[in-house]
């Protein structure tokens, strides 16, 4: 059964969101000007985010996805990650930026950054659209960052409920039950 949207209130709109990925853009632009940049987007809510991150980046980059998940269909991390796509990039020797729509618990992107660090990168850092400071059980060090969010469980812009509430243009919330 599908579960619905108990609001639609926005939390982030699609002005705001527009505006901090081009000023994200710019910074990245500017730090990796001259390097061997590959962005790897972690699937698959942060393809909306990478791909109006893309656009507007104006140095030449190489994009590939890792997709890796700890939630199944809840709204709270189960805590075990698990890799369900691998890059089909080499990154050995090359400046790394992970892509995440969201860091939450940080249980995932620290398992993937020791993961990728394995495989040598020049450098790896993090960007995401959000970050919820108030649920990280594992550190993580976000290089850019779009917006700080409350403890919610936010939908939309990439971001789903069961795989549902990926196309809303803006971020918004879903009650827990």
């Amino acid at each position: 059964m599908n579960k619905e949207l108990k609001t639609r209130r926005v939390l982030i709109s699609k002005a705001r969101i527009q505006a901090q990925v081009k000023k994200m853009a710019r910074k990245i632009s500017a730090d990796y000007q001259g390097k061997d940049l590959v962005l790897v987007g972690v699937l698959r809510g942060s393809f909306v985010f990478m791909a109006d991150l893309l656009r507007e980046i104006s140095i030449p980059v190489e994009v590939d996805f890792i997709a890796a998940a700890s939630y199944k269909g809840n709204t709270r991390t189960s805590g075990v990650v698990r890799i369900n796509r691998d890059l089909s990039t080499g990154i050995r020797g090359r400046h790394v930026l992970l892509l995440e729509d969201i860091v939450d618990s940080g249980l995932t992107l620290s398992y993937l950054i020791k993961n990728l660090k394995t495989r040598r990168p020049a450098s790896i850092e993090v960007c995401t659209l959000l970050d919820k400071k108030d649920r990280r059980r594992m550190p993580v060090p976000v290089k850019y960052k779009g917006f700080n969010i409350p403890d919610k469980f936010v939908v939309g812009y990439g971001l789903d409920h069961n795989q549902l509430h990926r196309n809303l243009p803006y971020i918004s919330w879903i009650e827990e039950e």
